[in-house]
């Protein structure tokens, strides 16, 4: 079950190394831009547990509560090809009382070409009647130990492109 502990470090952003595998690309080798989602979301799941100590079913089960998905952004940078090793990336980058915005990228291996950006908004729901639920308690804290803050009056989704492109360049 899961446990805040407000003594312990929290990361704020997770990392996963994985192959683009054949059978998830088009006829011209690409990754399919739908497979994008499966990619991003797996390397999450399985990174939070690791990093956080805490499986999402704990939170549904604790919390009688779970984020769903209501919107996308997606931004294609560069086409990431079958067989290639790319590092995906997650972390929260903004939260209020009911909703989060994870964002997601992928970069080459060498974590110097950027290749996708992936903003997903999230609604904290109520498991028995399906209605928006505030963020309480222990959620609530969990959240402000892991969101990476980013200013979203000042940036959208091409300006952070930019910016992680720009970080790139420097490691």
């Amino acid at each position: 079950m899961f446990e805040f502990d407000p003594e312990r470090h929290y990361p704020k952003e997770t990392e996963s190394r994985v192959v683009i595998r054949f059978q998830d690309c088009d006829p011209l080798q690409h990754l399919n831009n739908a497979k994008y989602f499966d990619y991003f979301f797996n390397a999450r799941e399985d990174q939070v547990p690791k990093l956080y100590g805490v499986e999402m079913i704990d939170f549904i089960r604790k919390y009688q509560a779970a984020w769903v998905v209501y919107n996308h952004s997606i931004s294609y940078v560069r086409p990431a090809r079958v067989g290639e090793w790319v590092r995906i990336m997650s972390r929260i980058i903004w939260h209020d009382h009911q909703s989060v915005l994870v964002e997601y990228y992928m970069t080459d291996d060498s974590k110097e070409e950027l290749k996708t950006l992936l903003w997903t908004t999230m609604r904290y729901v109520d498991m028995k009647n399906g209605k928006s639920t505030p963020h309480i308690g222990a959620v609530q804290e969990f959240l402000k130990a892991v969101t990476d803050p980013v200013d979203l009056e000042k940036t959208n989704a091409r300006e952070r492109i930019r910016f992680l492109k720009s970080q790139l360049l420097r490691t």
